[in-house]
């Protein structure tokens, strides 16, 4: 038997799914196959088999070192593996042990900018069958799962921001090698401020449509393609997708932009405030609403009715409660904070408001509107969305248990008396710590884990003497 048969892991489905990828990688002359699996931090991981052992491996798995989801974002590996337990108290863990990845078939992509390539993104199990307990898509799919039993589907649609750059330098020599590397040297294509002019839309048109083809041959449902505000700033927007799907297209896409940018000399980056002169913040909006079974969208009102329905409006509660908890699921790195400042277009506090872009949470729509939908656009372009979206469904199911009320709509984002979200990846680390709801929603094992990644973040950053400390303190004293 192999291991998907032994482990019962498929559904019907998926067994469809795999042999349609068999028969297209035999059909289409695939050359190789990536097996991918998303790390801590949304980044994908794997490895590339030749084609004609891939259709087999799909079933019977492929090994991929433990480390993989140990690591921080410099790729140091975050935990004592080599002693006893692997820091975790988990024998299975320790000696940098196997996982075995098992592709989802129905995730299979063949790649428009790799020549003769397909692609799988993975789960993670132990060797034995069990899940890996910190697989953050195993994670999500087992709160779709909880929100699909109280009889909704959580719908998602992407707005995301990223930088684009043409490649200079990708500092390549050896010196620059490190963990992190030296970052490449880049030039704008566009100066930027011009927001969704024609012209500057013109002026990189050239290479995004580079980036544009390659999504949609992928098949990615992009719906928009915007030339932001910032110098070099792009926005595109996505038709919204159920459940799993949503957080799988985020994946794909910050990955498929950056390897597209990269073979046509460019680079992208999903990081919210580059280090850029004159540059502006990136966030993702995160478009959300509920879709009963009979495929209503349950936060539509009906006509003559208010904005939206009472469902909305406790789910809203819900996100506003946990919304300064939630922030290092929302806005994981020491950068992101960077994009809170006021009257930016990024908010600072737990509010909401009608059509309004100055507050967390925009609420979107109208009585008998099919379209109405909440906008939470707190978050950054690096988030995990696994987590992210996972976060939001657990605070919205919490609203809707409680009947959490999410108080008046706010005029003036920036004034309004409301709780602060976290100010710096500190707070942030410090709010999850000490916060029972989500250790209850993502379980103790899993909180501890993704703090201990994001405390060496943290630490390795307070190591680094600043140039603001050598500007400020080396002729001074």
């Amino acid at each position: 038997m192999t291991f998907v048969e032994k482990h019962n892991l498929w559904t019907p489905a998926q067994h469809d799914a795999a042999r349609e990828v068999a028969r297209r990688v035999e059909a289409e002359d695939l050359e190789v196959v990536r097996f991918s699996c998303a790390d801590a931090h949304g980044i994908l991981r794997g490895k590339t088999l030749v084609a004609a052992g891939a259709p087999k491996a799909m079933q019977s798995g492929v090994a991929l070192t433990s480390t993989m989801l140990l690591k921080d974002t410099s790729h140091r590996t975050a935990f004592p593996v080599f002693t006893a337990g692997g820091g975790f108290g988990m024998k299975e863990l320790q000696g940098a042990a196997d996982l075995v990845m098992i592709a989802d078939p129905t995730t299979f992509h063949v790649l428009p900018w790799a020549r003769k390539t397909g692609w799988a993104l993975c789960d993670l199990y132990f060797p034995d069958g069990r899940p890996f307990p910190f697989s953050t898509r195993h994670l999500y799919r087992g709160i779709v799962e909880k929100l699909a039993g109280r009889g909704y589907e959580f719908l998602a649609g992407l707005e995301v921001e990223f930088h684009l750059f043409n490649l200079k330098d990708p500092r390549l020599a050896p010196t620059d090698a490190g963990q992190p590397g030296n970052p490449p040297e880049v030039a704008l294509l566009s100066q930027g401020y011009q927001y969704l002019t024609e012209q500057r839309f013109d002026q990189m048109d050239p290479a995004v449509e580079l980036i544009r083809r390659d999504l949609q041959a992928l098949g990615l449902p992009l719906r928009s393609v915007e030339v932001e505000m910032g110098p070099s700033q792009v926005e595109m927007t996505f038709e919204p997708r159920a459940g799993i799907a949503a957080a799988d297209l985020m994946v794909l896409l910050r990955s498929a932009v950056k390897q597209s940018a990269r073979r046509n000399g460019l680079h992208a980056t999903f990081m919210c405030r580059p280090k850029i002169p004159n540059v502006m913040s990136s966030g993702w909006h995160l478009h959300q609403s509920l879709r009963t079974k009979d495929g209503a969208n349950a936060f539509m009102a009906p006509e003559g009715g208010g904005m939206f329905t009472d469902i909305a409006r406790h789910w809203l509660g819900g996100l506003l409660a946990h919304a300064r908890e939630a922030s290092l699921f929302t806005t994981p790195t020491i950068n992101g904070y960077r994009r809170y400042r006021a009257n930016s277009l990024a908010p600072d506090r737990a509010i909401w408001g009608k059509d309004n872009r100055g507050v967390m949470i925009r609420a979107i729509g109208a009585p008998g509107d099919p379209a109405t939908r909440l906008e939470n656009r707190v978050g950054e372009p690096a988030a995990n969305p696994y987590i992210y979206m996972a976060a939001q469904i657990l605070s919205g199911l919490d609203g809707l248990d409680h009947k959490r009320d999410p108080g008046p709509d706010a005029d003036a984002p920036y004034e309004t008396k409301a709780p602060m979200l976290a100010t710096t990846i500190d707070e942030a680390v410090a709010a999850l710590a000490s916060d029972p709801f989500f250790r209850a929603g993502f379980g103790d094992g899993f909180i501890d884990y993704f703090l201990a990644i994001k405390r060496a973040e943290l630490a390795r950053f307070n190591a680094e003497v600043s140039e603001w400390e050598q500007r400020e303190y080396f002729d001074l004293f």
